[in-house]
């Protein structure tokens, strides 16, 4: 990773550890909303979308989301990682892979989508055994909107949000 991509990082994780609302304090989009369902878990992530430069519909080269790469933080300490799947996994191997199934803007236009998750598939066993739905709110960051001209090159966004994992 390069120097000014860690810094951005490290900056993006201490305005988000000063600035980011709880969970409970978080008005929810109707889109994104998760009535009946029960909290297991609230995770902060800090990391990066990840994007290649690709050839879009129209055949001209645009910056693609193609993974995250992030890690999960809950009261200060390291839990575990998010990565491609979409996957969340925790320290003790619990994941759960999610597909998502609404969304809603971030709050400004530099910050990706809220989105709601539905889980797919799970993996090892733990916290995760019983989440069926997963939210991201509180985002900040991750978008990018500039031009790209070489194929296959990426180029990775720090991003910040909160994981909201949900049972019934």
């Amino acid at each position: 990773m390069q120097t000014a991509s860690k810094i951005s990082i490290a900056l993006l994780s201490l305005i988000c550890s000063f600035g980011a609302a709880t969970a409970a304090d978080t008005p929810l989009p109707d889109a994104i909303a998760a009535p009946g369902l029960t909290p297991v878990l609230t995770a902060h992530a800090v990391g990066q979308q990840l994007y290649e430069c690709k050839a879009g519909a129209d055949g001209k080269l645009v910056w693609t989301f193609r993974e995250p790469q992030a890690s999960l933080m809950a009261d200060g300490k390291l839990i575990g990682k998010h990565y491609g799947g979409p996957t969340w996994e925790l320290e003790g191997g619990s994941a759960v892979v999610g597909k998502a199934v609404g969304n809603a803007p971030g709050k400004t236009a530099n910050d990706i989508a809220w989105l709601k998750l539905e889980a797919t598939s799970h993996k090892g066993s733990g916290k995760f055994d019983d989440v069926v739905m997963v939210q991201r709110i509180n985002t900040i960051g991750g978008v990018l909107n500039d031009s790209c001209d070489r194929p296959g090159w990426t180029r990775g966004m720090p991003y910040a949000a909160d994981y909201v994992f949900l049972r019934k």
